[in-house]
């Protein structure tokens, strides 16, 4: 027997689940607080589950409460894509997107998939690339809309989110441990700025370390950390399930901080690449 989840419960539960404080939810779902926790309680027992463990500063989730945040958002937004095609009108063209490697199997599907539930008749082309190819080919007119990272701090450009790059390790091989400190790095990849910064921040806290693997992407990067070979500098998103951020405890620290950008091309813009952008700036979190 299927279960009759309501739309407005499953808002709510993100919500909490989010702030991780039935206040600060109440806030975002403009109920009071006793509503918000009326409405958990009521999903709770509709599932049969506990979905949030109550402690004196706020509410963790609980084993089963994590495994219905990711259903919970897809119908969500699903909810949502559908409510704005019913709206605006289709879209039709083409739209060109560059991006990093670091958000291809990520926010990408996210913004890819809102978008053609609003736009069925666009054509999508996605570039994957590091920032500096991206961003000569939105100048070139290759494509319209660019995705690349800058340094963090002020910036006259639109940023998206502030993505820190710091060491990432494995959880169970005790990779950064050794010594010399086992590293993966992109080095001899035209564009790899990250090298120089997360070399000098070694030797700056004076830790011998050696390259134990170079890599032309992130993903070889990744690879290098799961497997326990190395530890590598990583976006903080890009870590990788059953790998964590080496914190100052650890002895490392964040390597850089660097600002996610959208860029778009000033000439030629089109309600397409406009409502692309949009959709983007939703799956990170800036929209």
């Amino acid at each position: 027997m299927s279960l009759p989840l309501d739309s407005d419960l499953l808002r709510t539960f993100l919500a909490v689940a989010d702030t991780g404080n039935l206040t600060r939810a109440a806030d975002t779902v403009r109920r009071t607080q006793s509503a918000v926790s009326m409405q958990v309680r009521k999903l709770e027992d509709l599932i049969g589950l506990p979905l949030f463990e109550r402690h004196s500063r706020g509410v963790v989730l609980t084993a089963q409460g994590r495994r219905l945040v990711d259903n919970a958002r897809r119908i969500v937004a699903l909810l949502d894509d559908t409510a704005a095609a019913m709206r605006l009108p289709a879209l039709a063209g083409t739209v060109r997107i560059g991006i990093p490697e670091e958000y291809v199997n990520s926010t990408l599907p996210k913004a890819l998939g809102s978008f053609a539930a609003i736009h069925p008749n666009v054509e999508v082309t996605v570039q994957q690339g590091h920032s500096m190819s991206n961003l000569a080919s939105l100048e070139a007119g290759e494509i319209d809309i660019a995705v690349v990272f800058e340094p963090g701090g002020r910036t006259r450009n639109e940023v998206l989110m502030v993505d820190p790059t710091v060491w990432a390790t494995s959880d169970q091989h005790g990779t950064h441990e050794r010594r010399p400190v086992p590293v993966a790095t992109y080095t001899y990849y035209e564009g790899g700025w990250c090298d120089d910064l997360a070399m000098r921040s070694l030797k700056k806290r004076r830790m011998e370390s050696r390259v134990a693997y170079v890599s032309r992407t992130s993903s070889g990067l990744i690879a290098a950390v799961v497997s326990g070979l190395a530890i590598a500098p990583l976006s903080r998103s890009a870590i990788p399930p059953g790998c964590r951020e080496l914190t100052e405890e650890d002895g490392f620290g964040i390597i850089d901080m660097s600002n996610v950008v959208l860029r778009t091309r000033r000439e030629e813009r089109s309600a397409t690449v406009d409502a692309m952008a949009d959709a983007i700036r939703r799956a990170f979190g800036a929209g």
